[in-house]
């Protein structure tokens, strides 16, 4: 990502003042904004400003946060006034849509938990693959610049490179792959691949933790949209409570539906907790999941919508990215781990509006 300060300059001259909403910043050119007030944010001052500073702290351990926000990365680290640093060093830009809109739609994911076995057995019989050793990964940049932000993958067979192994088509042939560990359940298995990160507690004992590492290639498909197809659930129905309660009460359909996603996630061992697409731990109502094509990783924003029925508005990182996270005011909101967590992650389904924060200081200089 490259800001550059005479870019940002001749952004805050020319497009300030714009009600509309302007792509400001050349490396998101398809992202339109407004420039904004903290006034404009929704009880701001009632945010927890050391909680902020801490998180935004941790934030710039990660090198695409320090592309963003260069010095501000450094001088957080010497003892600063919280309020005072957010009020003096950034300005707020509201999101919004080409045709002015501000308003998209927040959702909600969690630390996924499964039982597991390091040994297959009739119980544990499920394999939660590594990353299979015939996944190409064709990054095109070189060739199309257009194309930085896309990868090809696929497999050779012959001198071609083929599409990955579908879903179903993965379960008629062996993977080239190593098996991380075998789970009890499939249906807990494919909602790990959908939150990406997850704890697995062992049958001798230990828990293990596991992440993201790659895919097949395939689009995601939203396995609720295929259960509105069918009849099996109504629209305003479809939440993970009620797909778990149908696939649990139609067993031999299990199949079928899972299928429907054609897109498969790969994992791999990790030292720590849930882990976003920056390598950081994400932190339960502070890590956000976005669109990497509109918002850039590690950046910082501020967030206003309901969850479990309440206002909520406060400062959030977008520290992760998702296959079903598509568009520029859109964010999955990290729950935490557990039961509460998951029930809330299925329930959330919100109205959402989007400030992101930028440096002030390379405008003002």
């Amino acid at each position: 990502m490259k800001l550059t300060i005479y870019f940002i300059i001749f952004s805050a001259l020319f497009f300030g003042c714009s009600k509309k909403g302007e792509p400001l910043f050349e490396s998101m050119p398809n992202t339109y904004l407004i420039k904004s007030d903290f006034e404009d944010l929704p009880h701001f001052e009632e945010e927890s400003f050391e909680s902020v500073i801490k998180n935004f702290q941790n934030n710039c351990r990660s090198k695409k946060s320090k592309k963003i926000y260069r010095a501000l990365c450094e001088k957080v680290k010497r003892d600063v006034d919280a309020k005072e640093f957010l009020f003096t060093n950034f300005t707020p830009y509201q999101i919004v849509t080409q045709k002015g809109e501000d308003t998209g739609l927040l959702t909600g994911y969690y630390e996924a938990s499964l039982f597991g076995s390091l040994k297959k057995s009739q119980r544990y019989k499920y394999p939660i693959y590594e990353t299979p050793r015939d996944l190409i990964v064709v990054d095109l940049a070189s060739i199309y610049p257009e194309l930085k932000k896309y990868r090809l993958r696929g497999r050779l067979q012959g001198n071609r490179v083929v599409p990955y192994d579908t879903r179903e088509e993965s379960k008629k042939r062996d993977i080239d792959a190593d098996v991380i560990c075998y789970s009890d359940s499939k249906v807990d298995k494919f909602f790990l691949e959908i939150q990406g990160s997850g704890r697995v507690k062992l049958d001798d004992g230990r828990e293990m933790f596991i992440g993201y590492d790659n895919q097949n290639g395939h689009r995601y498909r939203a396995i609720g949209r295929y259960l509105v197809k069918i009849g099996a659930l109504k629209k305003e129905e479809v939440s993970l409570q009620s797909i778990k309660a149908w696939l649990k009460s139609h067993p031999k359909r299990v199949d079928e539906v899972l299928n429907y996603n054609k897109s498969l996630v790969y994992f791999k061992k990790r030292e720590q907790g849930a882990t976003g697409a920056l390598g950081l731990e994400l932190t339960p109502k502070r890590s956000i999941a976005v669109d990497r094509s509109f918002l850039p990783l590690g950046s910082m924003l501020y967030l206003s919508a309901k969850v479990d029925g309440k206002d909520t508005n406060r400062v959030v990182f977008a520290q992760d990215t998702g296959g079903a996270i598509k568009g520029a005011i859109r964010a999955d909101l990290f729950l935490g781990s557990g039961d509460a967590a998951m029930q809330g992650a299925g329930r959330l389904k919100s109205k959402l509006k989007l400030w992101l924060f930028m440096p002030k200081e390379v405008r003002d200089e």
